[in-house]
Formats: structure tokens, sequence, C-alpha cells
């Protein structure tokens, strides 16, 4: 099937049929390297621990490279707006509430929860959705309507046509990092960059589009506002996990850059890559949920190993 009639084909399918070819697609399409590639970001001369905002009808490739260069993230206010914001927030507390009916209670509400099996060779979700859901999160490919949803908005708001220029590739997006969050308080936290599980070399952006407050009275993000060039050692010291990093590395590698904790509204959008170090920012007075989406695109040339690729 060549794009055009994968483009045809999606026009006449129910989001749920979309999604499976979607992905079955990836096996099918033919995908070439950028020649050349685009050079990778590296750290450029760094301006201060303010994090770098600019309106989204501003950013495009050029300035999204030299503010990630900078400071590893780019923040956009106000991306999509307050009422767009509560209906997603409203949707996501629907598709978690079809989750946890039993299968036979489910009938009707199929657009909310209909759980998504990739092929074989990509690996499994279901031993991992009870997890996912004890988080308070469930994957955009197992509530087809929101899955839907969240990506004709991505399009209609420039993003994806965005993506695909600091890629120089038609993006694909991860199953397993296309996520939708109602984040309660206490969770465990744990400074990480994703590109120690999905590997230093991939290509990637990550839109995490906040959908409440968050960062006073729920929780928001940590992060080191400065570009990171590589991988910093992990599971040493007092990390959790032989991926995570140990806040004795954490604040050698922030120097005078210190930690930035951002104060997020209903709409807000932070770019970054898998280079970027952050965690979950929790405290004893975040006493609300916080509801986000997270979407990992990538480069198909470059798509991580272990990783479920959704063509878009």
């Amino acid at each position: 099937m060549n794009a055009d009639r994968f483009a045809e084909a999606l026009a006449t399918l129910a989001p749920a049929q979309a999604i499976r070819l979607r992905h079955e697609y990836f096996r099918d399409a033919t995908w070439h390297a950028p020649d050349p590639l685009p050079p990778r970001i590296t750290a450029g001369p760094w301006s201060g621990p303010e994090i770098p905002e600019v309106a989204a009808a501003d950013l495009d490739a050029e300035r999204y490279r030299r503010l990630m260069a900078d400071h590893g993230c780019v923040l956009v206010r106000g991306l999509v707006g307050a009422a767009e914001a509560a209906w997603l927030r409203t949707a996501i507390d629907r598709a978690l509430e079809t989750a946890d009916l039993p299968r036979d209670e489910r009938a009707g509400r199929e657009e909310w929860f209909t759980p998504f099996t990739p092929r074989p060779e990509h690996g499994k979700l279901g031993p991992r959705r009870k997890f996912m859901r004890d988080a308070g999160s469930i994957w955009a490919v197992d509530s087809p309507r929101l899955f839907d949803e969240v990506l004709t908005r991505y399009d209609e708001l420039g993003i994806l046509a965005l993506v695909e220029s600091i890629l120089h590739e038609r993006p694909v997006i991860s199953a397993n990092k296309f996520n939708l969050r109602r984040v309660p308080t206490g969770i465990p936290t744990n400074w990480h960059q994703d590109g120690a599980f999905l590997g230093e070399d991939t290509r990637s952006v990550n839109l995490w589009l906040s959908l409440s407050d968050c960062g006073v009275d729920a929780p928001g993000l940590d992060l080191v506002p400065r570009r990171l060039d590589r991988v910093v050692d992990t599971g040493t010291h007092d990390a959790m996990f032989d991926w995570s990093v140990a806040q004795a590395v954490v604040d050698e590698v922030a120097g005078s850059a210190g930690i930035v904790r951002p104060v997020f509204a209903p709409g807000d959008a932070l770019l970054f890559d898998h280079l970027f170090l952050h965690r979950t920012a929790v405290s004893e007075s975040m006493t609300q949920p916080r509801y986000a989406i997270e979407s990992w695109f990538f480069s198909p040339s470059t798509f991580p190993d272990g990783q479920i690729p959704v063509v878009l």
C-alpha cells in the first residue's frame, strides 16, 4: 500500500480500525533516513535558567533547534484553549472509568476504551496495562476516540507539520509513549532521560501537554533547564532503577542551572527530546491530580527498539 492509498483508507475507517492500520502500515512502508541527516542538536551558549517561552504561531523548526540548544526544552503557553483542556480532562475521566469496568459492562462505550493489541514482533501491552492504570494513565491507542481527537487537534494546530520539519521525516508516534494521564498525588518519582531506554541516537520530539493547573497544588515537572549532549550516568548512588538518575548526579549535571519547577496552566505545553533530564514534581502540598497528555514522536528510520510504532 502506497502513501496515497494509506491516506484514502484511513479516511474510511472508524477510529479503532484506523489505529490498527496505522500500526500495520509501519511494516509495509519503506523508510529512508534523510540524506544528509539533520545535524544533532548540541549544547550552545547558555543564557540562564529561565525556560524559553514562545507563542505557537512563532515556533518553527529553526527556532525550536536554537532554543533546544540553549535549554533542552521549549515552553508554549496556551497551545490549546481552556475550554478544550476542560473537555479533554472530562474525556480522560470517561476513558479511565470505562477501562475500570468489567469487560461485559463496556458495551456501547468501546470508543472510550478498547484494548489495543500490537503485532507480536513489537512487544505486548497487556502485561503493563495494570501498571499504567495504577499510575493514573492509559495508552491513547486504548481509547480510539481520544486517539483520533488528539491527533486531529495536533494536525489542526500545526504540531504534526512542525515535528516533521524538525525530524526531516514523516513522524511515527510510539503507542506505549502516547499517554493520557490523570496522575494522583504521592506517586514515586525518578529523575531520568528517556534516551536511557530509547537509545541515545534516536531522533525524537516529545509534546507534554498540561490539561490542568500543575506545579503548585498538583504534580508538575522538575527539570534541568539546559541542553545535555549525552545520556548521563544512571543506576548510581540512590537511583531507584537502572535507568534513573541519582540526585547527586542531577545536582552535578545541573550546576549553576539548578533545578526548575515551572507552573503550568491548562493548555500549556513543553517540548523536549530524549536527552532532557526531568522528573514528575511532587510534594506534600500537592493534593490535586494532574491531567496531561504525553506524545512521543520519532523518526521512522531511527525508531527505537522495544517501542510500538503508529504511523501518522
